[in-house]
């Protein structure tokens, strides 16, 4: 796995490309902190391989008819805006 400083990684980018499609993934750091990797396309797609997007996810989940729910049955109370 290579490392780059931000600044090298936008000089040398298509070093950086190639790297991570045929070395693997590619760190960029700025600060001393790693901030990104550069990812080859293929590995992207095997990481998010059966990961449901996020209507997926949601349409999964229990039906509402799960929750109790209860309304309350009093009245509205009335709500009067003092006057300025």
């Amino acid at each position: 796995m290579g490392t780059w400083q931000v600044r090298e990684a936008q000089r040398r980018f298509g070093e950086v490309l190639r790297k991570a499609r045929d070395e693997g993934p590619q760190i960029v750091i700025r600060h001393g902190e790693q901030v990104a990797v550069v990812l080859a396309m293929e590995e992207y797609r095997r990481l998010k391989e059966g990961e449901p997007d996020f209507k997926e996810f949601l349409i999964s989940g229990p039906g509402l008819s799960v929750l109790e729910i209860e309304r309350s049955r009093e009245p509205i109370r009335p709500f009067e805006l003092p006057v300025v």
